[in-house]
């Protein structure tokens, strides 16, 4: 029979990540299995038993290719005719975490889990973070794969 792990026994942990000249889409794998708890052996699919993690400098964060200038987000307002569009340019300038937060939450499951979930990531534009007293751990994204970072 599987094992389920009780509330009683999930404890999180914290980890920190710099995302200067990281790849968009290859942090938020990295940030959503986190989040999700599927990087540790007690994954449970139904429950919140994942990490927090931190991320810095989202500011200074890259797209491969065209995609910065290119790429188009798209909401709707409710009302007849009300769809907006924007691309990450222009998104970057007015929330510079916006972009990232927005690549996590597609890759987390729909449905009040994923809400609370995404609670967990944490997005600073400055090196500067008001979680340095967790002792969250450092994640050294070029240290997991080279292509993790923009060559540019």
């Amino acid at each position: 029979m599987t094992k389920f792990i009780k509330k009683d026994d999930i404890n999180s942990k914290w980890f920190e990540i710099d995302a200067k000249n990281a790849v968009v889409g290859r942090l938020a794998t990295i940030v959503s299995k986190i989040i999700r708890g599927k990087n540790k052996p007690t994954y449970t699919p139904h429950m919140d038993h994942g990490d927090f993690v931190v991320v810095k400098n989202v500011d200074q964060i890259k797209f491969t290719g065209s995609k910065f200038k290119n790429k188009k987000y798209y909401r709707h307002t409710g009302y007849p005719g009300g769809i907006k569009e924007t691309t990450p340019e222009k998104l970057q300038v007015k929330k510079p975490g916006e972009v990232l937060k927005l690549a996590v939450k597609r890759m987390l499951p729909g449905g009040s889990l994923a809400k609370k979930q995404l609670t967990k990531l944490k997005i600073y534009s400055g090196s500067d973070h008001p979680h340095s007293a967790q002792n969250p751990k450092v994640i050294n994204l070029s240290k997991l794969n080279s292509k993790n970072l923009a060559r540019n």
